[in-house]
């Protein structure tokens, strides 16, 4: 078994996650100016909101799903976030586009759609918000697209990975930190 400078992809992950990706609107205003996105081997791309808004607005979310992160700019440039997310387990369960936050809520109660009841007739009508079988963590971010969300989850073997039935999933940790600052109106787009 090799062992590399950083460790393994997962490792290097989580301690990029531990720090919470925190970053001054200055530290990525250099790489806002390059022509291509720059990647690594785990295909991470580095983004800019201007590449998909002519304005801050409220501020900026973006969903690389190729990239299997969630980007955050606050509405005054003076945050920036990124974070590694569960993806949608499907294309077709991968909503793209443009949409925004339409609602914030701690403790967001779970009701499984009808497909996932027609996968799993035994799941709950509903799970209430703070209950540990609630796969949506500790907050939720709705979007205008009804039933996505971007959310925590007490499950972290899912970020990373597709894993979803069309949410973006976060650390709790780490969406505590974007429920914080993101407000209602944020510009959203999946891609």
């Amino acid at each position: 078994m090799s062992t590399h400078r950083f460790g393994d992809r997962r490792s290097f992950l989580r301690g990029l996650a531990a720090t919470g990706a925190l970053l001054p609107a200055a530290a990525y205003g250099q790489a806002a100016t390059s022509t291509a996105p720059e990647r690594n081997q785990s295909s991470f791309r580095i983004r800019h909101w201007r590449d998909f808004y002519p304005t801050l607005g409220k501020g900026v979310l973006l969903a690389d799903v190729t990239s299997r992160a969630v980007h955050y700019w606050s509405g005054d440039g003076s945050v920036h976030f990124v974070f590694p997310c569960a993806i949608p387990m499907t294309d077709e369960l991968t909503r793209r586009g443009q949409t925004e936050i339409v609602r914030k809520m701690p403790n967001p109660p779970w009701t499984p759609t009808p497909s996932m009841r027609e996968k799993d007739p035994t799941l709950p009508q509903r799970v209430e918000g703070g209950a540990p079988e609630n796969p949506l963590g500790k907050f939720g971010l709705y979007l205008a697209w009804p039933a996505y969300l971007v959310h925590g989850t007490h499950d972290t073997r899912k970020i990373g990975r597709r894993s979803s039935s069309g949410c973006y999933g976060l650390y709790n940790e780490h969406v505590e930190q974007l429920y914080a600052v993101a407000e209602i109106g944020t510009q959203v787009t999946v891609f």
